[in-house]
């Protein structure tokens, strides 16, 4: 399950930051009827990814709510492997001891173990959806805060594109167009934490 915990997704989530800009530029009709983009004073800003997902709460939250889960899931597959693992070695000693009376008993123990293997992997494979779309879930809702945030921030501030500086994507960017503190800053200003998501960081906490 650790791939699931790279939150990955949530980077996704966080570069559609770059579709919320209002989109400003002034359009003019030439002679020929064609048009063309009025390029002079666009205005452009750009927030850093890694400062936003370490400083959000929303992301703090939810990684330890993936966190738990994915350690939840887990730790029940492990148990789950080491009882099929008990099985396997008690019908292999038994078949080693001669302690089978006919074919059609060790056979049926066999065939239980096979079961029990097939119902692991059904299980780990559920586990592993249900844990992709709670992940899908999270995503989009982060996605959805972010762009609402910056929908209402840019009516004031009217930037024509906000960026997203991740890694090295933006090869300059001058730091006076980072409003990054600006965007954390009103992000928490407004997150409310859920009642169900609080109860389940109190509950990893107490584990």
């Amino acid at each position: 399950m650790k791939k699931y915990l790279t939150f990955a997704a949530f980077a996704a989530a966080a570069l559609l930051l770059g579709a919320c800009g209002a989109k400003n530029e002034e359009e003019v009709t030439n002679e020929s009827g064609t048009q063309t983009e009025q390029t002079v004073g666009i205005k452009i800003a750009y927030v850093e990814l890694d400062t936003l997902m370490s400083q959000y709460q929303l992301y703090k939250d939810y990684s330890e709510v993936l966190t738990r889960k994915g350690n939840n899931i887990q730790k029940t597959l492990a148990q789950k492997q080491r009882a099929l693992e008990s099985h396997a070695a008690a019908v292999q000693k038994k078949y080693e001891s001669n302690e089978f009376t006919t074919r059609d008993e060790l056979e049926r123990a066999q065939n239980s173990i096979q079961k029990e293997q097939n119902d692991l992997a059904e299980l780990a494979d559920r586990l592993q959806n249900e844990f992709a779309l709670e992940q899908a879930r999270i995503n989009e809702e982060a996605r959805d805060s972010i762009q609402s945030f910056l929908k209402r921030y840019n009516k004031t501030k009217k930037y024509d594109y906000v960026m997203v500086k991740a890694g090295d994507n933006l090869l300059v960017a001058n730091p006076k167009y980072n409003i990054t503190n600006d965007i954390v800053k009103g992000l928490n200003k407004r997150y409310k934490i859920k009642p169900e998501v609080a109860e389940q960081i109190k509950a990893a906490k107490e584990e």
